[in-house]
């Protein structure tokens, strides 16, 4: 199973969906992992309570851009209310280390063996905090704080 989970991560990295400017988004936000430096733009367009478009950019380490991939798939054509859902269900998943069963979150389930890797964690979550932010606030950045415990090892 392992093996399979990893197939599809390395695949969203390699070939990552939705990787692309959204010329007038209804709103985007800035994230970024201060620890390792990863960082992700995420733009949305909202037709009524429909997300009908979604693109991200950045830079960053496998997971955090297999995450963000995934989490656009996700995502595009979902209303607002879903994609908020979503983004929860994806940090309980990273917080307890179980798949999230949500309808849609076939590829993303592959991340749950992130949850053992504390670090690892914040990567995969960059994006979907990202999007919550660029929902709530409209673009203000967001970044994934770091812990002393973080600061004092070497990532």
């Amino acid at each position: 199973m392992e093996d399979l989970y990893r197939e599809i991560i390395l695949d969203h990295y390699r070939q990552p969906r939705n990787r692309h400017a959204i010329e007038s988004p209804s709103c985007s936000a800035d994230g970024s992992n201060p620890l390792c430096g990863d960082q992700v733009t995420v733009a949305v367009v909202v037709d009524g309570d429909r997300i009908t478009e979604i693109g991200f950019s950045g830079q960053g380490c496998s997971i955090s851009q297999a995450s963000a991939s995934m989490m656009t798939e996700y995502v595009r054509g979902r209303t607002v209310a879903e994609a908020r859902a979503g983004v929860d269900a994806f940090q309980q998943m990273m917080t307890t280390g179980t798949v999230a069963g949500l309808e849609g979150f076939d590829d993303i389930d592959a991340l749950v063996g992130v949850a053992k890797f504390p670090a690892r964690v914040k990567c995969a979550s960059l994006a979907w905090k990202t999007l919550e932010q660029a929902l709530n606030e409209g673009g203000a950045p967001v970044t994934t704080p770091v812990t002393t415990d973080e600061r004092n090892s070497n990532g």
